[in-house]
Order: C-alpha cells, then structure tokens, then sequence
C-alpha cells in the first residue's frame, strides 16, 4: 500500500479472469483470499438477475455494502458474463442485464469509495464481458488462464493419485503427457472414473469370491482403469 502512496497511484479496484471452463479460475480467486488472510465473497453472476424490477439493482448494491462491512476483502463474481453481458447481447432480457450492469458500474467506481474491497471476476466469454467494465478504474487487467502445460497436469495428478491406492507400472509422468489438452477439471474427472471403475472391479470381484468362500479383494486403481477413463475423456 505504502508503495502505491509514494507513486500517487491508486491500487487496481479489479481483476478479470478469463479462460475454459475447468482451468481454475474459482479456485485461484479462492487461493487469493486464503494467502492474503482476508474475507473472501462469493457471488455467482446469474444469481443476481431478478425478473422484478429493481430487485436486481437492490441485490448488487446490498452485496457491496456487504463488502465494504466485511473489508479487507476479495469480492468474486463467478460467470460475471451472465450478469453484466455486453449490452447488444442483453437487449432482448427486458433491460434487466443494462441495469445491473449500471448499478455494478456505480458501485465500483462511484462517489462511494471502494475502500479496501478488491474485486475479482471469472468469464469462459471475456468477448461477451461489457467493454465499460474492462476500462481503468475497474476490472483494467485481464488475466488468460489456459490449459495446464505438462508440470501442471503433473501436479495435478498428483494431487488426486497420490492419496489413492494405485497398482504397480503407473507412470504418472507418461499420464501428464496423454492427457495433454485436457483441462484440470477433466484430469480430476479421469481420476474419479479411474476410481469408481476400480470399485466397480473389486466389488463386481468380491460377489465371486464370497461364493467361494475365501477373502476379500484389495482396492487398486490399474492402469486399465485410467486408460477406460482417457478414452471417455
């Protein structure tokens, strides 16, 4: 803070996050507020939308006062493209996306000062995001989050493998490069098939053996399992 003071700037007010879906951009917002250790909001966009007037406004301008209660705090709006459309792409919902995004632009750069509330925002559409959001006094930098690279889908399978029983000869370095392309929402979805197969296996196993009367079977993910779960990818 101290640094913005001594070059006469004030800090940026927002921040868009844009990309596919799956890549993220909850949990970073998420992350954001755990690390800085400040009260963290948040709003999914269409939620807002009411079909009676001015109940939208009320519900963006109780949200703020909410904020500002709660600051420090990181404010999020998830799919804020359903909430503030541009206005050709809103003109056919009866007015009601123009007037929130009025109230929204109001809000966060006002006669109100936005004191100690940052405010953060997600979009799968930055093209369909209001060009008057996205000028300097509001969300003025935009952040491209894309798909994971190879050391990412690593630590990605990583972090839903490592705690789960895996059989022998799983190479999770050959996995990060077949599941190149893939988002992190799909690599954890490949992980759970996997998963739910490996029970589907044990327990569809465990009827036989009970016939016979001998033990259980162990639980382990298998290579054929995640090889099923890719090709359904």
């Amino acid at each position: 803070q101290h640094l913005f003071e001594q070059a006469k700037v004030k800090p940026p007010r927002g921040l868009l996050l844009a990309g596919p879906p799956g890549c993220g951009k909850t949990l970073l917002a998420k992350a954001a507020a755990t690390e800085s250790q400040v009260n963290f909001i948040s709003v999914k966009g269409p939620e807002l939308l009411s079909k009676f007037v001015g109940e939208s406004e009320r519900a963006v301008r109780e949200i703020f006062a909410k904020a500002r209660q709660a600051a420090p705090c990181i404010m999020f709006f998830d799919e804020i493209d359903g909430l503030c459309a541009t206005r050709q792409a809103s003109s056919s919902d009866s007015g009601v996306s123009g007037r929130v995004l009025s109230q929204l632009l109001s809000e966060m750069d006002g006669i109100e000062e936005l004191s100690g509330v940052f405010v953060l925002a997600a979009t799968n559409r930055p093209d369909m995001v209001d060009p008057a959001l996205r000028r300097f006094g509001r969300f003025e930098q935009t952040i491209e989050i894309g798909l994971p690279d190879q050391p990412s889908r690593l630590a990605i399978l990583k972090v839903h493998l490592n705690s789960r029983p895996l059989g022998p000869g799983i190479d999770l370095n050959s996995l990060a490069e077949r599941t190149d392309g893939l988002s992190g929402a799909q690599i954890a979805s490949v992980c759970s098939s996997a998963a739910r197969s490996a029970i589907h296996r044990v327990v569809s196993a465990s009827h036989r053996v009970t016939s016979k009367g001998t033990g259980q079977t162990e639980l382990l993910i298998q290579s054929s399992d995640l090889d099923a779960a890719l090709e359904q990818a």
